[in-house]
């Protein structure tokens, strides 16, 4: 479904204003690239903080908090 929203918006994009809409299909796949490294710190900052967040709560859950 995402894909027909954003098939239908470029659409809309491509005849409103064509050139815009060749840009931003030729610069997609490079933003796409520029993205990764963002997103591979995201994916490693998330299981820090829950790391993190384990190893604070672990006491508890040794004593028996959990359950």
């Amino acid at each position: 479904m995402k894909f027909v929203v954003t098939l239908l918006l470029w659409s809309i994009l491509l005849v409103l204003c064509w050139p815009l809409a060749l840009l931003i299909l030729v610069l997609w796949p490079l933003l796409w690239l520029l993205s990764i490294p963002f997103r591979i710190v995201g994916v490693v900052l998330s299981a820090l903080l829950a790391f993190v967040k384990a190893l604070l709560f672990l006491p508890a859950r040794l004593l028996g908090g959990g359950t």
